[in-house]
């Protein structure tokens, strides 16, 4: 059997078989490049668009859970300067990924980082709208992992911040974020069942607030140098329309450095603070496929999360073109408070991973990240760094 906390974490694209094969097959003529699959093939091996035009990608994946059965579904990539300006102007993303699943499972996800002309505007964002199992092992620290709860539920999220700079790579502006929970019920473990907690019949919670952020960064999808920060307030209130009232408090650091041409090392801060009455699916999580990687997503959470990462990236290697690679480690904990925050006992995380260099004009990567835990590994397969 898979254990659980691997069983939702590890994933398998198809587009990993297709780098490995793809490749050899292109340079070895076997699909001819005039033929549709042909020139779709060599969007994956050659990267012959000019730097000031967009580039636009969709490709399958496919994974297995006992959970889920068989998971296929579609990932689409949209870069582009705005104006075409790619000298002037930093370089925007939209990523989507859609899913379905032989159990009737299905998710629709969307992320974007779009920068206006000349930093005159920054739009940070991410929607989800999924109907799939989430596994949950109580609140706190100490949350015993052997038999999770597994939840069934849709789940919808829509955060969006609309920023406007003040000044050379400072931005600030009002975020909102809305998150609901409905149709949900818990499938309990056999043995101890878990207490239901808050907000475990479904809620809707609307968050308004302000934030500011200094990103100095030219390429948010993979840094080479330059810093990023960020301070939000949101608050949940049902003066406008939220189930429950509680406020979330967090803080982002990244610091980018190049070490010489191909080498980057990479370093980030990250702090999350809940109060109020905090429904469940809301807590600060601990895991995921950013920070902390190697613990499923939600592994622990609470109403205070600190972590902390360190990275080397070999962008690329110096015997390849192509392929590139990173080392990780990362601690963090939570606690229902910040003053009991204890860094006395954080849990360690670490890992590596493979890069493909997808776009070189634009210097974008496909990574391949084993993270491990005392609990054992978790995979995750993205396009662009992880922060």
């Amino acid at each position: 059997m898979i254990p659980q906390h691997l069983r939702c974490s590890s994933r398998i694209f198809l587009f990993l078989f297709w780098l490995t094969v793809v490749g050899s097959q292109a340079n070895a003529q076997v699909v001819k490049p005039h033929t549709l699959l042909g020139r779709y093939l060599g969007k994956f091996t050659n990267d012959t668009t000019a730097p000031e035009k967009p580039r636009f990608l969709v490709y399958p994946t496919a994974t297995y859970a006992p959970e889920t059965s068989l998971e296929l579904g579609i990932s689409t990539l949209y870069l582009y300067h705005a104006r075409g300006d790619y000298k002037t102007n930093r370089l925007s993303e939209i990523n989507a990924f859609t899913f379905v699943t032989l159990r009737g499972q299905y998710g629709f996800n969307i992320d974007n980082a779009l920068y206006g002309h000349r930093d005159r505007w920054l739009f940070i964002g991410r929607t989800r709208l999924q109907r799939f199992p989430l596994l949950y092992y109580g609140i706190g620290k100490d949350a015993y992992p052997a038999a999770p709860a597994t939840v069934d539920a849709l789940s919808i999220q829509i955060r969006q911040r609309a920023l406007k700079g003040i000044g050379k790579n400072l931005f600030t502006g009002l975020q909102v974020d809305y998150q609901a929970l409905s149709r949900v019920s818990f499938d309990q473990p056999d043995r101890n069942p878990f207490p239901l907690p808050t907000g475990a019949r479904g809620s809707a919670n609307l968050g308004l607030g302000a934030g500011v952020v200094y990103d100095s960064r030219q390429n948010a999808l993979n840094a080479r140098r330059g810093f990023f920060g960020e301070l939000a307030f949101l608050d949940y209130n049902p003066a406008w329309g939220s189930t429950f009232r509680f406020q979330n408090t967090n803080f982002d650091l990244r610091y980018y450095r190049t070490i010489n041409k191909t080498q980057v090392l990479a370093w980030q801060g990250f702090g999350q603070f809940m109060s109020g009455t905090v429904p469940f699916n809301q807590l600060a999580l601990l895991g995921s496929e950013t920070i902390m990687r190697g613990y499923y997503p939600g592994r622990f959470r609470d109403r205070a999360h600190v972590a902390t990462q360190l990275e080397y990236r070999f962008l690329p290697f110096p015997f390849s073109k192509r392929l590139g690679g990173a080392v990780f480690a990362s601690v963090g904990t939570v606690a229902p408070t910040p003053a009991q925050l204890d860094v006395r006992k954080l849990l360690p995380a670490g890992g590596a991973g493979l890069r493909y260099f997808l776009f070189p004009k634009k210097d974008i990567f496909l990574r391949f990240d084993v993270g491990f835990t005392r609990e054992g590994p978790g995979f995750y397969v993205f396009t662009g760094e992880a922060f």
